[in-house]
């Protein structure tokens, strides 16, 4: 688990600088902390950079990045973790390949220099973010894993390809100009951003389960785009009879039992997230199955009852005999620590979880953890929020009498409480573009979709002229590909819409890998091994949801490792408390509202709209606001505050110059 970075000039005979490559590494000194690594390829134009965070094969030296081939020929830097290596290191070997580190990482050399891209790409099995420059071909290569759990970032300036791990990597480069994108702002304040885009200007993501591809044709680039690998649900006209129950009950043990063994592979001690959902409870009791020892299990408590699960999650570590760790967390916490969030996580983010986990990542390390297992994924797979319970009633249960229908609105309306505002729209929303694609607009997109209604009064008069007419509802539908989606069942459709939107934008963001790596922590989900994912897709939608029961496939391949409490529980979405919900938390949100969202500092930036501003927070705290609009509105006022300690860290602050005086007190050096 590292950071990655690179330089690729349209003309090879420019020179890559080695101390910017120095300090582009340097700057994600939190992915990797355990040592640095660098390689300019003098003669093409083309140089990477690397931070180690030791894990596999902890000699310094020999696993040092950035790898090249014995001929020559290949660059590779890698971040993430590639599983079921030793097998596939036994067979290189046994095929003349000769290693000089034990690293997993290493292996992409092999495989591609006798296989090509298209077989390396099939043996590649796990979480990962990869530069790969071939010079026979002069091709440069940016591969991300399936489901985006590592960030790769990549711009085009001034006759060069900059890429890198994280969003400030590229902007550790001079060249690499440093603004808000109207859009991308737009997208910012209602949530949900356009898949492959960001806030800024120029910055592109590389989409989950793509291939990037940089070649030099007299003096520019040709550029392409392919994706490799998707979450592929059958037609409904191909699922035909389904099997017997069991063989999907069997199926999911077989494939999750076996994703779980992978992802405790590791040279260093591996732990376990620990909330109260079955996802987590169910790594840790497989984990616990496969160790010896007791497994340690951290938990996140906190001090509003509706949302703390540590008693479920008690009872889950008593029954396997974990060694349990539970850091409470009061709600004046949260946002004193929202800033340094919000560098790590380069987006707005809704809700203060992502603070909170950025909290817990701290706490694993210090207790001597750099790997833990985790249930990200599960939901996805398995149908497991509530927005996919209200499509497949909606749109998937047609033939249901009015009895049955009657009940299923009661339970919809008594689970969906909590999540109203939140992750599920106060009411019916229809975008058309969405309607268009999908056949009707997914409800996990729609909570987002309605606080779109408040963001061009919030913009900046000259960032507001910039999206006139803009649809964001259509923006994200035409980066979704409408052949993933047609002839599907209505929950294959909700799900690959939040598996390409929210999965990959939100939750493996500044849920996941940003706020574990910036205390140099790898979290590991083994609900997202391609090889279990792909078992899913053929599961009929009625063992994804059967009744009131959502992830029922789930539930009973587990049910003898469950203790019965978790085992009947409905689906809780792990979220911190909203900020209205709690005068001290209200009042921290307030204190950073004073300091960001001051009309001066409102001018300053140029983002924000100052009466705009002040009519929200009116709105807030009108008597006739509604619940689930307060909800939705602690959202907007967390976005407005992100958009603008972005626009400091990112846009205010010289980047570049902050990345090498990180260089010299790191005394990295080129």
């Amino acid at each position: 688990m590292c950071g990655i970075a690179g330089v690729l000039h349209a003309d090879p005979k420019q020179p890559v600088d080695p101390e910017t490559l120095v300090a582009m590494a340097a700057i994600q000194y939190h992915r990797g902390p355990d040592g640095f690594g660098y390689r300019v390829e003098k003669d093409r134009g083309v140089g990477f950079s690397h931070a180690r965070l030791t894990i596999i094969d902890l000699d310094e030296n020999r696993g040092r990045q950035p790898f090249a081939s014995q001929d020559g020929n290949l660059m590779l830097a890698v971040n993430g973790e590639l599983y079921d290596y030793k097998r596939i290191r036994t067979e290189l070997t046994s095929r003349g390949a000769k290693f000089r580190s034990k690293s997993d990482s290493e292996m992409v050399l092999h495989l591609y220099e006798r296989y090509g891209l298209e077989e390396t790409l099939k043996q590649m099995r796990g979480e990962y973010a990869v530069a790969l420059y071939d010079r026979a071909k002069d091709r440069l290569m940016l591969i991300r894993d399936r489901f985006g759990v590592k960030p790769l970032y990549w711009t085009e300036v001034n006759g060069k390809i900059v890429f890198g791990s994280e969003i400030k990597v590229l902007f550790a480069h001079p060249d690499v100009p440093r603004r808000f994108n109207a859009q991308g702002l737009y997208h910012q304040l209602m949530q949900t951003v356009v898949p492959g885009t960001t806030a800024f200007d120029g910055i592109h993501q590389v989409k989950p389960g793509h291939v990037i591809t940089f070649e030099r044709r007299h003096g520019k680039f040709e550029i392409k785009d392919e994706r490799y690998w998707d979450m592929d649900f059958p037609l409904l006209s191909e699922r035909g009879e389904p099997e017997d129950d069991e063989v999907y009950i069997e199926g999911v043990r077989r494939e999750l039992m076996e994703a779980v063994q992978l992802r405790l592979e590791a040279d260093v001690p591996v732990a376990c997230y620990l909330s109260g959902g079955i996802d987590s409870c169910i790594t840790l009791g497989l984990s616990a199955a496969n160790q010896q020892s007791p497994v340690k299990a951290f938990t996140i408590g906190f001090d509003n009852k509706d949302y703390d699960e540590t008693p479920i999650a008690k009872e889950m570590a008593e029954s396997v005999g974990a060694d349990q760790d539970i850091m409470r967390l009061n709600a004046d916490h949260l946002y004193d620590n929202l800033v340094e969030t919000l560098w790590h996580a380069e987006r707005t983010i809704y809700n203060t979880l992502g603070v909170a986990k950025l909290l817990m990542s701290r706490h694993v390390n210090q207790a001597g953890y750099r790997v833990v297992v985790t249930g990200e994924g599960s939901d996805e797979l398995f149908a497991g929020y509530p927005a996919f319970r209200r499509d497949m009633f909606l749109h998937g249960l047609d033939h249901m009498d009015p009895a049955e229908r009657a009940s299923w609105e009661q339970m919809l309306a008594e689970s969906n409480k909590l999540f109203s505002g939140a992750m599920l729209a106060e009411n019916e929303l229809d975008d058309p573009a969405l309607s268009d694609l999908v056949g009707f607009t997914p409800s996990c997109l729609q909570p987002w979709l309605a606080t779109a209604a408040h963001v061009p009064g919030l913009m900046s008069g000259a960032m507001r002229e910039q999206v006139q007419g803009y649809e964001p509802g259509r923006a994200i539908a035409e980066a979704l590909d409408g052949d993933m989606i047609e002839g599907r069942h209505p929950l294959d459709k909700a799900q690959y819409v939040w598996i390409k939107t929210m999965l990959e934008g939100q939750i493996l963001t500044w849920g996941g890998d940003r706020v574990d790596m910036a205390n140099s922590m790898e979290a590991r989900p083994p609900f997202l091994d391609h090889h279990l994912a792909e078992f899913a897709t053929k599961i009929p939608p009625s063992m994804r949801i059967r009744g009131r029961t959502e992830k029922y496939v789930l539930r009973e391949s587990m049910k003898g490792l469950l203790p019965k409490v978790l085992y009947e529980r409905e689906k809780f979405a792990f979220m911190a408390p909203p900020a209205h919900t709690d005068p001290k938390k209200w009042a921290a949100m307030k204190a950073l509202a004073d300091e960001y969202l001051s009309d001066e500092a409102i001018e300053a930036a140029g983002l924000l709209d100052p009466a705009g501003v002040k009519a929200l927070f009116a709105l807030h705290e009108a008597e006739d606001t509604s619940a689930s609009t307060q909800v939705q509105l602690d959202a907007v006022i967390n976005h407005m505050i992100g958009v603008q300690v972005l626009h400091s860290h990112f846009v205010a602050q010289d980047v570049p110059a902050l990345a090498r005086r990180k260089a010299q007190e790191l005394g990295w050096a080129a």
